[in-house]
């Protein structure tokens, strides 16, 4: 008698893993470039060291906090943003707000993020599908 082939090998099964993001995205900033009062403590922070506050940019938009270092950096975040949650703007706009009005446009961009990162939902599931 032959053996068969074995087709099949024993074990658990197989192990499904799904990821859903759910973010907001679209339409304009959250907050003007103005409405410095939506956010007191960002407001007085931005108004005495926006220097610092660039540095808290950096680490709740994921980077190194030596990027705000760099020339350009708040720049090439204020796009990033915009983009990421597809923003109305365009670059000049970005350009013009970091470059004349930097305090706001860091404040702006801090409670977009903080606004932001609360809508985010993550829901991970794992299930067994024993063979």
């Amino acid at each position: 008698m032959a053996d068969l082939p074995i087709v099949t090998q024993p074990g658990l099964g197989v192990t499904t893993t799904t990821v859903t993001t759910i973010t907001q995205t679209g339409g304009d900033w959250s907050t003007g470039l103005f409405n410095v009062c939506s956010d007191k403590t960002i407001c007085v922070v931005g108004a005495v060291s926006p220097c610092c506050l660039d540095l808290s940019l950096a680490n709740q938009y994921g980077e190194c906090l030596c990027l705000p270092l760099l020339p350009g950096s708040t720049f090439a975040m204020r796009v990033g943003i915009r983009e990421r949650y597809k923003l109305r703007g365009s670059v000049c706009g970005d350009w013009a707000a970091v470059y004349f009005c930097y305090p706001l446009a860091v404040c702006q961009m801090i409670r977009e993020l903080k606004r932001r990162i609360r809508t985010h939902i993550y829901h991970v599931s794992t299930t067994l599908e024993c063979s």
